[in-house]
């Protein structure tokens, strides 16, 4: 048996360390997650080797749409709507994956977010009343995106619970 397979073993088989035995403190609080989607095993799954490439390319063309985006608002010889275009279909895309594999709901933080930055992104893209606001949109959008991000998954995954 090979050293990481042991490994695996050993992690598998130590009831020390199963989430059942664990006890609920307020250092240890219950994982918040959303009663009306399906748990998957892990964090999602995703499809294999080609479909993890895939995301990580769109995830690339996003940021750098998103890059582009805020150049242009900065005074970069490039109109908004191209970059706005682009950050808004590659945000939709993303977002289609995450449903797929169940990493996101729309019921919850995370998902409510991603629902607001892209109205955000299509706004400041196509609409001539936010060009006064566009940059100070833009701003929010990049924090609001990192934050969400980034957030404990507790918070990201937060749902209301229905009564």
């Amino acid at each position: 048996m090979t050293s990481s397979a042991a490994c695996r073993e050993s992690r598998g088989s130590n009831p020390s360390t199963s989430p059942s035995t664990t006890p609920q403190t307020p250092q240890n609080p219950p994982p918040m997650t959303n009663p009306d989607v399906e748990p998957t095993k892990g964090k999602g799954r995703r499809g294999g080797e080609v479909e993890r490439w895939w995301a990580l390319a769109l995830r690339t063309v996003h940021l750098a749409a998103v890059v582009a985006l805020g150049a242009a608002l900065l005074g970069a010889p490039l109109g908004a709507a191209g970059p706005g275009l682009a950050v808004f279909a590659t945000g939709i895309v993303l977002l289609a994956q995450d449903l797929r594999a169940r990493r996101i709901a729309l019921t919850e933080v995370a998902g409510a977010v991603v629902l607001v930055k892209l109205a955000l992104v299509a706004w400041v893209a196509w609409s001539r009343p936010a060009a006064d606001h566009a940059l100070a949109v833009f701003w929010v959008l990049l924090v609001l995106s990192s934050l969400s991000s980034h957030a404990p998954k507790r918070w990201r995954h937060w749902a209301p619970r229905r009564r």
